[in-house]
């Protein structure tokens, strides 16, 4: 081989290797060119944290305002005229009376049920209608008819009334002291039906007069607009109401205790019946 092809051989050699070892240095440095131009870039950090979730909404706290209704039972007592207050003040004392009648009656007719059961079970089982007189509630209405029924027995010869017969005297004194009964029931149910019938004109007259208030304010005003208008208009149909409302309960006490009335007025009527009996055959 020749110098020449030596030499040639030599350069070959040197430009294949310097190529070689380009290549090779740009492979090694591609990665941290990479890796540089993607830390130089904003957007290229690491990879973002997962976002917190979105906190649950809070509801805003409800106040809650009162608001004064300008139409309603304080207005009507405060802006209401010295008319409109008196007849709420008959209306209530009305209402009053009829629900203590009502409570009071219920517990006198509740009273002499329970003396009839008594004087059914204890009075006839005694030796004596004194005896069974004296097992009977002090005061009751049947306590009371044995007593006015023995006294007729007792106290009818020697007397001005032995003209009359004792059979019609006994009767007579029996049939009083049941009559005295009956009255005593009846005492406050003319309370219910006093009120049960006038309590809706009483709250109609209220109604009138807050009419008229109303027209009276609108001829003052010149103009009928809502706010002059609404308020006496309130003030009548409350009124209205409360004449209802009281007249209401009224008249249905009235009906259950009469119905009641008649229940224990039985009771007693028959008791007195077989009393009158046992003290003309003459077992006192």
């Amino acid at each position: 081989m020749t110098m020449q092809h030596i030499t040639t051989a030599r350069t070959w050699a040197a430009k294949t290797g310097a190529t070689l070892l380009a290549g090779l240095v740009l492979a090694c440095s591609m990665p941290a060119l990479s890796f540089a131009q993607a830390a130089s870039e904003p957007g290229a950090t690491a990879a973002p944290a997962a976002a917190p979730a979105p906190a649950a909404p809070v509801a805003p706290a409800i106040t809650e305002e009162a608001v004064d209704n300008p139409y309603g039972l304080k207005a009507l007592w405060g802006q209401g005229d010295y008319v409109a207050k008196g007849t709420l003040v008959i209306l209530v004392i009305m209402s009053m009376g009829s629900w203590y009648v009502i409570f009071t009656k219920l517990f006198e007719q509740r009273s002499m049920l329970k003396s009839a059961r008594e004087s059914s079970e204890a009075f006839w089982k005694a030796g004596s209608i004194k005896a069974g007189a004296a097992s009977l509630i002090e005061g009751s209405a049947f306590h009371y008819i044995a007593n006015q029924g023995i006294k007729a027995a007792d106290h009818h010869e020697g007397t001005m009334v032995e003209t009359i017969d004792k059979h019609t005297w006994i009767g007579m004194s029996v049939d009083r002291a049941v009559g005295s009964v009956q009255s005593r029931l009846g005492d406050g149910m003319a309370v219910l039906a006093t009120v049960g019938s006038t309590a809706p004109f009483v709250g109609l007259f209220g109604t009138v007069w807050g009419i008229y208030n109303a027209l009276v304010k609108i001829g003052i005003s010149g103009q009928a607009s809502i706010d002059k208008v609404a308020g006496p208009v309130g003030e009548a149909l409350i009124m209205t109401a409360i004449g209802l409302a009281v007249a209401v309960p009224a008249v249905m006490g009235y009906n259950w205790l009469l119905r009641r009335n008649k229940n224990v007025l039985d009771q007693t009527r028959a008791f007195a019946g077989d009393l009158q009996n046992v003290l003309l055959a003459g077992k006192r």
